[in-house]
């Protein structure tokens, strides 16, 4: 199934996660997002000499969407966490996929004649209860304007969601879409090192910083090319229900790394989490085979 790449990634991108908190001890987030960048944009450029293709897009707008959203989401959650506890800047930016439930119900609605899956919203949500319990996030009244900034990076992350899997049903490969994303990246991390007067890179570096930042490049970009295959060929909330998956590897790292267990409310969190995204596979293979006769009613195929 083909959703399941959505595993994939979401343990990639825990491994970047982990890498970039440690990498934050060497490097200013901004040289961080410039890295990432540039390793992928070194990636993909290697893989086309190597396995062929081309650089070259049809669809220069639709990927300057997609890059300068998903840049401006990234952004403001790295900002976030300097404004809220880590637990509550991570729930209100895992609301992505709810945002994704709302926008496919609004539109179905809206144009009418669209059938949306209330099931798997239903798991969508259910995940996003098992998040809360697992990081269990506060929010007082001092640090509003840090979760509307999380929120809002939530709100644009669901819209980048849909934006690559638009670029998919267009027909975009995955490696370009990584690569225009992580070549925006480069942009912004100069942008941003620009901003506060700062030269990226020239300053001393050690070996285990330059291990790490190598690291959230090309596990960033990895997880990028396989989230963009779920999204472009599995079931959009499946496939956004899995993404879910990405809060149980993180608190695996928490607890191997700094030894924080989530208690016995995380850990039913947990459970609620992946009893979630079993529910919302099989719930969505028994209505592939209910409707096999049926042709196919991709929820945001007539958008593209």
């Amino acid at each position: 199934m083909q959703s399941l790449w959505m595993l994939v990634a979401s343990f990639l991108f825990s491994i970047m996660g982990v890498c970039a908190k440690l990498a934050g001890n060497y490097y200013t987030t901004a040289e961080i997002v410039l890295c990432r960048g540039l390793v992928g944009c070194f990636f993909i450029i290697c893989l086309v000499r190597i396995k062929g293709g081309s650089l070259r897009t049809p669809f220069p707008k639709d990927h300057l969407i997609r890059g300068f959203f998903g840049v401006t989401a990234l952004w403001m959650w790295f900002y976030s966490f300097s404004l809220l506890p880590v637990a509550t800047a991570t729930a209100l930016n895992y609301m992505s996929s709810i945002w994704i439930a709302v926008i496919l119900f609004l539109t179905g609605w809206w144009k009418g004649g669209k059938r949306f899956e209330w099931g798997l919203a239903g798991t969508v949500v259910l995940s996003f209860i098992g998040v809360a319990m697992l990081m269990r996030p506060s929010l007082n009244g001092d640090q509003l304007l840090g979760g509307a900034i999380a929120l809002s990076s939530g709100v644009l992350s669901a819209l980048v969601y849909l934006q690559v899997r638009k670029l998919g049903l267009l027909g975009e490969p995955e490696y370009r879409v990584v690569f225009y994303f992580s070549l925006t990246g480069v942009v912004a991390g100069l942008l941003g090192n620009v901003a506060v007067s700062e030269i990226p890179l020239l300053h001393a570096h050690t070996p285990t910083g330059l291990a790490l930042v190598f690291t959230v490049g090309l596990t960033a970009t990895l997880a990028q090319m396989a989230m963009t295959r779920a999204y472009r060929l599995g079931n959009t909330l499946v496939t956004a229900n899995l993404q879910y998956t990405g809060i149980v590897f993180s608190s695996v790292w928490g607890v191997l790394i700094w030894s924080d267990a989530p208690g016995w409310v995380g850990w039913t969190g947990l459970a609620i989490i992946l009893a979630s995204g079993i529910v919302a596979t099989f719930y969505n293979q028994r209505s592939q085979k209910t409707a096999k006769n049926v042709p196919a009613v991709d929820p945001i195929a007539t958008e593209v």
